[in-house]
């Protein structure tokens, strides 16, 4: 299906470039610097791919435990295998971003997104129906291999291509201002994802879980679609204009505005820079964090002797200081190294991981944890997004984005695989935790070297 869709997608934008053409206006023409719409309109790229992310999946998780009857291991097996196969796509995506552009990319992820919310609402219609031609075979295995399509395809084309389009495209509108930009999309990204399951979980309770899914897919999947056409513009050159429009970069008598490079790197290229390695670990080492804790929170807790209720509750404090770090550290970006923001990232992870260690022995820990999870969160969105376009250019940013993301999404798939297996054999995280304190320690010392790799 992927494939047809490129294909057909490559003879007919032929005739038709949407990655140059100025349909339906020319932004030019404005009265004002059509970047602003751009951050706008990437924000609202990026909110659009929650029924991707795992807070837009996990509202559905129980409904469809119990419409196709199954183990909660096997619908998380299910996610893990579908987000390890989309996480390995996504750098061939990227490179078809750098070709067609934001706005066929976006355009293409969005129709994708919702046709395949619109075909998870039918998956216990479509599991009876095969498993009542095929009696001989497993019930569950085919409920599995169902589930593996579609949470591929939501992964593949929510949290990857369209989060990765609707990012880069920001990016490539802002140069001096990069982070400015980054930090003020990042405020409502922030609250969008905190607010959006209890969205989800409102829409549910209208009309049932089946319906939900198949009003986002057909809002994404046309809505959405229109918009990208209308708004959607790749980059600020191929609409006569530049990064950044008239806007200057203030003197600080605090920073310097670190050097950028002006060399446009190819994927292959940044693979062998040092700098490049320290800063792609580290954020998958985030996603793998993240999604591990967040999985598997009610249970951390109640290990340590706290409800469900206060474990939930550890969410939103966090937010606030996330969206604290995320807005500073942001603007902050475009006047210091990354490797400072790397440096405090990494002891975001550790301050953490550390107090997740401590919760049934200290109520201070607690607190802890709500800092170090507010403060490499907030950062984890700065450093994936500025990192790439500072270090490498924009030339082959799909394709450069598009690798450190497979790395990412794979990370966040193995991320609760590998607590789980820390309490099967030990009856705590306490391993778990170890194993990403010990790469966070390495990375923290490693992130004193990774400079712009043309700034020395």
């Amino acid at each position: 299906m992927l494939l047809s869709v490129f294909i057909i997608s490559e003879l007919y934008f032929m005739k038709i470039n949407l990655k140059t053409t100025p349909f339906p206006f020319k932004v030019d023409k404005f009265p004002f610097f059509y970047g602003w719409v751009i951050l706008a309109a990437g924000t609202i790229g990026v909110l659009m791919s929650v029924p991707g992310q795992t807070m837009g999946v996990s509202v559905f998780t129980d409904y469809l435990i119990d419409a196709l009857r199954i183990e909660r291991t096997s619908l998380s097996l299910a996610y893990l295998i579908g987000t390890v196969i989309s996480g390995f796509m996504i750098t061939r995506a990227g490179k078809y971003y750098d070709k067609y552009g934001a706005r066929v990319m976006a355009m293409i992820a969005g129709f994708m997104l919702g046709l395949m919310a619109i075909g998870l609402s039918k998956v216990d219609w479509m599991v009876n129906a095969v498993s009542g031609a095929l009696q001989n075979v497993n019930r569950e295995i085919i409920a599995v291999v169902f589930l593996i399509i579609g949470f591929w395809g939501i992964r593949f084309f929510g949290q990857g291509i369209l989060t990765m389009v609707s990012r880069n495209m920001v990016m490539k509108w802002f140069e001096k201002h990069r982070g400015l930009a980054n930090a003020l999309m990042g405020v409502f990204v922030s609250f969008g994802f905190s607010y959006s399951p209890r969205l989800l979980n409102d829409i549910i309770e209208i009309d049932g879980w089946r319906s939900a899914w198949g009003i986002i897919g057909a809002f994404v999947g046309v809505v959405f679609v229109a918009f990208a056409l209308i708004f959607f513009r790749d980059n600020a050159r191929d609409c006569g204009l530049k990064p950044d429009g008239s806007l200057g970069m203030k003197k600080s008598k605090l920073f310097s505005k670190p050097a950028a490079t002006e060399k446009e790197f190819t994927l292959k290229q940044a693979l062998k820079k040092y700098s490049f390695w320290v800063f792609n670990i580290s954020i998958a080492l985030n996603a793998l964090f993240v999604t591990a804790f967040t999985f598997h929170i009610v249970s951390i807790f109640d290990i340590a002797g706290y409800s469900r209720e206060t474990a939930i509750a550890i969410f939103l404090p966090a937010s606030f200081i996330a969206v604290a770090f995320n807005f500073v550290g942001g603007w902050i970006s475009d006047y210091i190294k990354l490797k400072y923001l790397l440096l405090i990232n990494m002891t975001g992870i550790i301050v953490a991981s550390f107090a997740i260690t401590q919760l049934k022995s200290s109520d201070s820990a607690y607190y802890l944890l709500i800092v170090g999870q507010g403060v490499m969160s907030g950062l984890f969105s700065v450093l994936n997004t500025v990192t790439w376009p500072r270090f490498f250019g924009v030339k082959h940013l799909g394709a450069i984005s598009g690798y450190s993301m497979s790395w990412t999404v794979i990370a966040s798939a193995l991320g609760p695989y590998l607590f789980s297996l820390s309490l099967k054999y030990s009856g705590t995280y306490t391993i778990g935790v170890a194993v990403i304190v010990s790469i966070a320690a390495v990375l923290f010392v490693m992130a004193f070297k990774a400079n712009n790799v043309e700034a020395g």
